[in-house]
């Protein structure tokens, strides 16, 4: 207990550990070890962002992927996955919907290879020119530098691209189709581009062990992202990981607080992935030292065929009717919705 204490004061005065540190700290994990740590990340996140927790409309634009991940819903080789792919006016309706009710940042995330880079740009550029207060944040998957140029001149503000794990071994037992390295360079030329850059990575994924996770905090550590989105893997019965072990929504929120010592400032969401697997996963999450919501703006219609796992919270639900119940259930734990743009503060107070 006092050698994990120790190690979480060094983190959140110098926000650095070594990763064979890391490492020891997360197999020190215990209930009032992640406690000590939530109080730690949650003194350090109010100190730049108060009590705010920003919100986010998720858009999620198609479902259809080039890709063949391991664990996913939506994955190429998935024949009982209904595809769909949404039109633009659909998308736009989603944003005016949105922006009714208060949204100014829309993050649209589809499968990889929805679309095409002149086809995102366009939308981008509408999206821009109908709602100039809002930002566009897009999770759209691999590209060349060229193209995330593109997206950033048409007016993107931020992407985000989960590294899923920073080990190259990992990595390739998990991805059969897709290269470590393409997914690193497309992470450096996201920051170098002067995108709002989010990654993150799977708790409790097949092969992940605690060297493995110490190498995703020092990762997050010296890639400094200005967003970091992590969540429990969750089984889906489609995949060929149908019957691995879920990952645990305890570690997950221990997880969150360690990341916001790594880097005080940074934007980090409470997934709806936390939220499935444990009721009171965004609750956890915030208390922990996330700060971030993505309520679903999909047509409803829609949304259960975006599947990337099992029973997936929030299906079926109005826009209306799920932000009105994440202001009810942030209220209830002391925070307070902000119905701001939500861009990363760089350390400001």
């Amino acid at each position: 207990m006092e050698q994990a204490k120790k190690l979480i004061d060094t983190l959140a005065r110098e926000h650095t550990l070594t990763q064979d540190e890391y490492a020891l700290l997360v197999s020190l994990y215990s209930p009032e070890i992640a406690e000590y740590a939530a109080g730690k990340a949650d003194s350090l996140r109010r100190e730049i962002y108060g009590n705010k927790v920003y919100i986010r409309g998720l858009i999620e634009i198609g479902n259809a992927c080039r890709n063949n991940c391991y664990y996913c819903g939506i994955r190429r080789s998935n024949k009982a996955c209904e595809r769909y792919i949404l039109t633009r006016e659909e998308i736009l309706a989603c944003c005016e919907e949105g922006y009714n009710l208060g949204f100014r940042t829309f993050v649209l995330q589809s499968g990889e290879g929805c679309f095409t880079c002149s086809e995102i740009c366009s939308l981008i550029k509408e999206i821009k020119a109908k709602y100039p207060d809002c930002a566009v944040t897009l999770s759209l998957g691999e590209f060349t530098r060229d193209e995330y140029a593109a997206m950033k001149a048409a007016g993107a503000d931020r992407y985000l691209l989960r590294h899923e794990t920073a080990d190259r071994e990992h990595y390739a037992s998990l991805h059969p189709d897709m290269d470590f390295d393409s997914r690193m360079r497309c992470l450096s030329d996201l920051h170098s581009l002067g995108f709002q850059t989010g990654c993150g990575f799977m708790v409790g994924s097949p092969g992940q062990t605690v060297q493995t996770i110490a190498k995703d905090l020092k990762f997050i550590e010296e890639f400094q992202p200005e967003m970091c989105g992590i969540g429990p893997f969750i089984p889906h019965a489609d995949t060929p990981f149908a019957n691995e072990k879920a990952g645990s929504a305890a570690l997950t929120v221990f997880l969150l607080s360690l990341i916001r010592l790594i880097k005080p400032d940074i934007l980090l969401p409470a997934t709806t992935a936390l939220a499935t697997v444990d009721p009171l996963g965004r609750e956890k999450g915030i208390l922990a030292g996330a700060n971030v919501i993505m309520p679903n703006l999909s047509p409803v219609a829609v949304r259960k065929k975006y599947s990337l796992y099992d029973g997936k919270v929030c299906t079926g639900e109005e826009s209306a009717q799920c932000l009105k119940c994440v202001e009810t259930r942030m209220k209830s734990i002391g925070f307070e919705i902000s119905y701001s743009r939500g861009d990363y503060k760089n350390g400001k107070i």
